[in-house]
């Protein structure tokens, strides 16, 4: 597997990274939007203090990544009872 060396900054600080190739550019927008993030933070909260600003960011991703998650499950279990149905009538056709 390609690996690449690259250096992400957050915060204010820069992380050395050893990534596949394939994540690279994944890692960098995701970098990009928690900076985004930490800006939005100070600018509408008044948050002076990175620390509180990654912390805010994680509450808000972690969030995010849940609601999805839940969303995800719900899409799965209603898929599933759509195909149930649809195996149903299709038994029912074949008598």
């Amino acid at each position: 597997m390609d690996f690449r060396r690259i250096t992400i900054n957050i915060a204010g600080r820069n992380y050395p990274l050893n990534v596949p190739a394939a994540e690279e550019e994944t890692l960098r927008k995701v970098g990009k939007q928690i900076e985004s993030m930490i800006k939005d933070f100070e600018s509408s909260f008044d948050v002076r203090d990175k620390q509180d600003a990654l912390a805010m960011c994680a509450l808000k991703l972690g969030t995010n990544a849940e609601v999805y998650s839940l969303n995800n499950e719900k899409n799965i279990i209603n898929t599933n009872e759509r195909v149930a149905k649809i195996n149903t009538l299709l038994e029912q056709l074949e008598k």
